[in-house]
């Protein structure tokens, strides 16, 4: 058994059985691939993968648990790699970072370009999806960091540490009814098209939830993961937007009337994470703290070290409802 076959059945249950894919993705021939998976069936004594002819179909059962450890072993393979390159070469190397659609959007731009000014020589992938793909991503090692709004239950194996809390906002042209009023109620939203900017976390709306123990209907217009969007259809007079008080930028949004609804809706965190047991490099800690202030390297390391995520929420608690304890 070899790390290099580890990698190719990896792969190949990345790219969804596609053998083609698997090959390209680490620079193989097909029939290399073939051949060192049928090795390793040989060795291991079980087929890994069900076959439609010559073509990989679907994983077995038993290939589904030696995937689950292939992937252990590459993670530590690839930790011992950033071992050496921390010791040989700190502020060189990679930094790869799986984020939602808001954070990307929002969050990040500013961060980004403060590291890449003091690291020059690490180099920087973004890569932007949902949830599902992000956990997707870092459980194969292709992202070291994600940063994500909730989601907790696709991400149990990750250190999970809170960057910030946000309420939604209420979003209207200057001309609709709603805008002199300051703590608009379920009743008044419900007469009015709205038009919802979706949270990436693949739980229940919450807009909807709201909507339902008030008694009330929500007339859900348009849905949209990015809130540029549901602005657009605000100024069109296509309903009235609900989004995240992130998205709204005072200065392009002066147009629009930002009503506060945190006593509509309830809050939400955006959090930072890295699977557990994964080594960071310097630089990662020092993107961290970029990121957040009150992720400075030590309160970072001690939470790298806890056992379970409710033993790091205690490094973190919560002033008031709205703000992450420095």
């Amino acid at each position: 058994m070899t790390l290099q076959q580890l990698r190719f059945l990896s792969a190949l249950f990345e790219s969804d059985f596609n053998i083609t894919a698997a090959a390209a993705k680490l620079g193989a021939t097909q029939p290399a691939v073939s051949r060192q998976l049928a090795l390793l069936e040989r060795e291991l004594g079980f087929t890994l993968f069900s076959r439609n002819g010559s073509a990989y179909s679907r994983v077995t059962p038993a290939g589904e648990r030696v995937i689950e450890y292939a992937r252990r072993v590459l993670r530590e393979a690839q930790n011992i790699k950033d071992v050496s390159a921390e010791i040989n070469d700190p502020r060189r190397g990679e930094l790869r970072i799986g984020a939602t659609h808001t954070e990307a959007r929002y969050a990040l731009p500013s961060v980004i370009q403060q590291f890449q000014a003091s690291f020059p020589s690490v180099r920087f992938s973004l890569h932007q999806g949902t949830p599902e793909q992000i956990a997707e991503m870092a459980r194969s090692n292709r992202i070291q960091l994600v940063m994500a709004t909730d989601s907790d239950r696709l991400f149990s194996q990750f250190v999970r540490l809170p960057c910030y809390r946000w309420h939604g906002r209420i979003l209207v042209a200057a001309s609709h009814p709603l805008a002199g009023t300051t703590r608009p109620s379920v009743e008044q939203l419900s007469t009015y098209a709205i038009a919802e900017h979706l949270l990436e976390a693949p739980d229940a709306s919450p807009l909807q939830e709201v909507f339902t123990r008030a008694g009330f209907e929500a007339r859900v217009a348009l849905t949209a993961q990015d809130a540029e969007i549901i602005k657009t259809y605000v100024r069109l007079g296509h309903g009235v937007g609900i989004i995240a008080d992130a998205a709204v930028d005072a200065e392009r949004d002066a147009d629009l009337v930002s009503i506060d609804a945190s006593h509509l809706f309830p809050a939400h965190t955006t959090w930072v994470g890295f699977m557990r047991g994964s080594v960071l490099r310097q630089y990662i800690y020092e993107f961290l703290s970029m990121l957040a202030p009150h992720l400075n390297g030590e309160r970072v390391a001690r939470a790298h070290s806890c056992a379970t995520q409710a033993e790091i929420d205690t490094l973190f608690p919560v002033r008031g409802e709205d703000v992450i304890s420095p």
